[in-house]
């Protein structure tokens, strides 16, 4: 080994991907976790209030709500749910998740009631929290590029084009 070799210290292992590089700016991600939480409200009283029936569909999806509710509770305001000793490690998990992951999950857990029983109940009330996982798709494609990069990109590319037709006709004179 050289003596440079020797001097430099080994390179620290790469973190996991956090929250924080995510692209997504303070507010965007308090409008994500208020838009979880209010979801989460809004799945629990419509949830209770599907259950309050005699037909075994719509319990299941008022069931369904309830713990839709939950998660949400538990990924988005963990401290809503200090009683439960593990909502402090799901919640830390969940802030590690990227967005496009979120956005699945939460959409795909807001369309399974409504397909168990499509009413007005389980639509509204599935509606802010399939709105949550949107909110978090959108920022899984990131920010908006500038129009100056943009205009690059298509001089650079219409300059490529002209090459490319001008090529021919060159070979031929």
């Amino acid at each position: 080994m050289s003596a440079q070799e020797q001097q430099l210290p080994a390179a620290p292992p790469e973190p996991a991907a956090s929250s924080s590089d995510d692209g997504m700016t303070w507010w965007y991600r308090w409008l994500c976790r208020i838009a979880g939480v209010i979801g989460g409200l809004s799945c629990a009283f419509a949830g209770l209030w599907n259950c309050v029936t005699i037909n075994p569909l719509n319990i299941a999806a008022g069931v369904w709500m309830m713990l839709n509710a939950f998660v949400l509770f538990l990924c988005e305001a963990p401290f809503c749910c200090q009683f439960i000793e593990f909502a402090n490690a799901v919640g830390s998990r969940a802030d590690r998740l990227r967005p496009w992951h979120k956005a699945a999950f939460y959409c795909g857990m807001a369309v399974v009631p409504v397909l168990l029983s499509l009413t007005l109940t389980t639509l509204l009330g599935n509606a802010i929290a399939f709105g949550t996982g949107v909110l978090y798709g959108l920022s899984a494609l990131g920010k908006k590029g500038d129009a100056i990069t943009y205009a690059r990109i298509q001089q650079q590319q219409k300059q490529l084009d002209e090459e490319k037709l001008a090529g021919p006709l060159e070979g031929q004179a």
